[in-house]
């Protein structure tokens, strides 16, 4: 490990094969805490490159504990975390949304690291069991129309850094890398991601893989659609800006979607949106964020029609129909 450290305070990189290595070697316990917590610390201090982002994401799959989940078609809705911003629950939440709306959700997720609340933290809090067994798992996808795959349970990688991280409780290279690493691969993914350039590496990477993607990045630093200001998305259309009028919402207050300060709270605020108690805003944000994903797997439908099928969704029940029978 001292040679990696030294080349990276030296500012040089590593190539896609040897960023595999050294992920690989950190998952077999090769490095002890201090030697990976000033590893993830360098990526804290600078952009992490495509070859290396490419690499640590190829030996976090290939260690991964494989499933296969009987469904053709699957998307995953999922943020890096880490933009600072502490919003409710808004992908999870779409996620039981799009699932409502009749659409197969394989949910990778997480504990917060960099925020209080993961979409990990509310599921367990409100009863869900983490389980990585795949008869179980397909069971949930075929009554619920969702399965939720908490990381650690398929990740050795995450279960060797997973102490580093809490105690650094900030972003790290592992961030960026949780939206790529869906044991379920599947074939649809709307991924959030927190900073522009973040946002570019991805596209690159997706662009040679064999999915349906959309990424998004809000241009004020959200890794979601939050409808504080316009968003940035990219996928097989093309990179483009979409203004949150021009899709018929009105700019709405930091403050009106900030999730709460303990995970109680947290999963108080997931409930209400789900049982249609949330306010105009929460739905709206939520709606807009699952509209987006039914659009990365039906690319001909507007974004009118998607927002109306999610809306559905949420107003008739569908989506907490979702959620109770995941948790039945």
């Amino acid at each position: 490990m001292k040679a990696i450290l030294n080349h990276l305070f030296e500012h040089k990189t590593f190539s896609r094969e040897q960023s595999k290595e050294i992920l690989t070697n950190i998952a077999q316990g090769k490095y002890n805490t201090s030697q990976m917590a000033s590893f993830m610390t360098a990526y804290c201090m600078r952009m992490i490159t495509v070859d290396e982002l490419e690499g640590f994401r190829d030996a976090m799959l290939e260690l991964c504990l494989p499933i296969k989940l009987e469904a053709d078609e699957l998307i995953d809705l999922c943020g890096t975390g880490g933009d600072g911003k502490d919003t409710f629950n808004i992908s999870t939440l779409a996620s039981f949304v799009v699932a409502g709306a009749g659409y197969k959700v394989a949910k990778h997720g997480n504990y917060g690291v960099s925020s209080g609340c993961g979409s990990s933290n509310v599921m367990e809090y409100l009863g869900y069991q983490f389980t990585n067994d795949l008869d179980k798992l397909n069971n949930s996808l075929d009554k619920a129309g969702i399965c939720f795959l908490h990381a650690p349970l398929f990740h050795p990688a995450m279960k060797t850094v997973a102490p580093v991280r809490k105690e650094l409780a900030v972003k790290t290279f592992f961030n960026m890398l949780g939206p790529m690493v869906n044991p379920a691969r599947p074939n649809n993914q709307m991924v959030g991601v927190y900073n522009l350039e973040l946002a570019r590496l991805y596209a690159y990477l997706y662009q040679k893989a064999d999915v349906n993607y959309t990424i998004v990045n809000a241009l004020d630093g959200y890794d979601e659609v939050s409808l504080t200001g316009d968003f940035k998305t990219f996928s097989a259309e093309g990179e483009k800006i979409n203004s949150i009028t021009q899709l018929g919402f009105d700019k709405v207050n930091a403050m009106d979607i900030t999730g709460g300060h303990t995970v109680a709270d947290s999963a108080g605020i997931f409930t209400q949106v789900l049982k249609v108690e949330g306010s105009t805003v929460q739905n709206n944000v939520v709606l807009c964020n699952a509209a987006l994903a039914i659009r990365t797997i039906e690319p001909a439908k507007t974004f009118a029609d998607c927002f109306y099928e999610a809306e559905e969704s949420l107003l008739k029940g569908s989506a907490l129909k979702s959620f109770n029978a995941l948790l039945n």
